[in-house]
């Protein structure tokens, strides 16, 4: 398919999209990635890891692999690890004539652009990794496009948010944004609120960089469109890894706030709810990472119900709804009861769903396109890539926009309920995500035509 028609296509989703919704416009076009075909994980170890080498698909995490956010380097690693793991135990990928296997190699940013720089050029200059894949931070996750472009390798937007990060100014081809955004994320919330009809008045408390400032930009436009009758009681950004969030609190607590909203992701996350509880704030709090399940049962089931989660990895209930989808949960499950050891023996890893089930099956995506692009040539992955639709093992589908590399999807907002209401959701033994926390329960699909990604006008192509 020439670019020429792949822009049509992209169009014509997208007038789908909004016509008839995300299920029937793609299913024509969709890659199925049946989740039945599994290979046996049994012998998968994220802690001794059997990464080939030698003439291989590089691919380099990018990610805080130490430091203060070094759980979340954790979390990269192990997600795209076992989608790479399963790949190769397949056979590996049939590119430019010869099949080869999946290297992961860790890229530590230490959470600091200057590192990320240096560490991004290493990977490409030395280690020849043709993919960079990252990261937490979308002013770490510029400097891996600024790379990437310079450089001319691909990208892999998997977990940065901003959607400044593919505007006229920021924007490169060779760089693609499999996640979500923010502007999606804070619509989304806002869409969810105006179909509730209950709550109206909202406190948003960001960390104060861009990614922080976007998310409080996307509920407020969301707001401003499906629920106008609302009001905003305060708004406040705060440093990131903040220790003391009792300044912030004080003023929610003195607001009238029916609802906090925060983009934060872990430690401030798990902090700022916390603290909000050991204050004797009970207000539900709208999120995309107040997911993390060690700190929920730190908190508890009174202290995390109502909690409500917007979800790049969510489906319309039950989760499990095939015999695949079952025998893929229970690969991970077995394992993480049975054999991980620390830090991936605690109740973060128990499920492998959530943000991790997105991060793994955007690896999973990434594979899927190399292995149809039949090579590590960038001008053949990009060509492949734009257009391109992706179902997820959960069913959920994905599908890159060709002109400006954002991808279209369905979110989900999850409200966490008890244990014992968890069943809707978790509808195999034991009936239940977790007994000592509240988590998913209700779930509502917010359609892809309510919260399209933003489009720059000033990007020409």
């Amino acid at each position: 398919m020439n670019r020429t028609n792949k822009l049509l296509l992209s169009s014509l989703i997208i007038i789908c999209l909004c016509t008839f919704g995300l299920a029937q416009a793609l299913a024509a076009v969709v890659t199925f990635n049946d989740p039945a075909k599994m290979s046996d994980m049994s012998d998968f170890d994220p802690n001794n890891p059997v990464i080939p080498t030698g003439d291989t698909i590089k691919i380099a995490i990018v990610a805080s692999h130490s430091g203060p956010a070094a759980v979340v380097g954790q979390i990269y690693w192990i997600s795209a690890l076992w989608a790479a793991h399963d790949i190769n135990k397949r056979g590996g990928i049939l590119v430019d004539g010869k099949r080869k296997k999946v290297q992961v190699i860790k890229a530590n940013t230490e959470s600091k652009p200057a590192i990320a720089k240096k560490v991004c050029e290493r990977m490409v200059l030395q280690e020849k990794v043709h993919v960079l894949w990252g990261t937490n931070g979308s002013h770490i996750m510029k400097v891996i496009n600024q790379v990437a472009k310079k450089y001319k390798v691909i990208a892999q937007c998997t977990a940065a948010l901003s959607d400044e990060l593919y505007d006229a100014k920021n924007f490169t081809r060779y760089s693609f944004m499999s996640s979500f955004q923010t502007s999606q994320i804070g619509r989304a919330a806002a869409y969810y609120y105006s179909q509730r009809k209950k709550e109206k008045k909202f406190y948003i408390l960001c960390q104060d960089y861009l990614f922080g400032h976007s998310m409080a930009k996307g509920f407020k436009d969301g707001l401003k469109k499906y629920y106008p009758e609302a009001e905003i009681v305060g708004e406040d950004y705060h440093k990131l890894f903040l220790t003391d969030f009792a300044p912030y609190l004080t003023k929610i607590k003195a607001s009238g706030a029916e609802v906090i909203y925060t983009g934060d992701w872990i430690p401030d996350a798990a902090n700022l709810l916390k603290q909000a509880r050991q204050m004797g704030i009970t207000l539900p709090i709208a999120n995309t990472f107040l997911d993390e399940p060690n700190m929920l049962h730190a908190v508890g089931v009174e202290g995390t119900k109502g909690l409500l989660n917007i979800s790049q990895y969510g489906a319309e209930n039950p989760a499990f709804k095939t015999p695949g989808q079952i025998k893929a949960y229970k690969q991970w499950n077995n394992l993480w009861k049975s054999k991980w050891t620390a830090p991936y023996n605690t109740r973060l890893y128990e499920h492998g769903s959530g943000n991790i089930g997105s991060y793994t099956q955007q690896t999973y995506w990434l594979l899927s396109v190399i292995e149809r692009a039949g090579s590590l040539d960038p001008e053949k992955i990009i060509k492949t890539w734009e257009g391109d639709a992706f179902r997820m093992f959960n069913g959920k589908v994905l599908t890159m926009r060709a002109t400006d590399h954002k991808a279209i999807q369905n979110l989900h907002a999850v409200e966490f309920v008890p244990p014992e209401e968890q069943k809707q959701s978790f509808n195999i033994p034991p009936y239940y995500w977790y007994k000592g926390t509240s988590n998913a329960g209700p779930v509502m699909t917010i359609p892809a035509d309510k919260i399209m990604p933003l489009l720059d006008p000033e990007l020409k192509r």
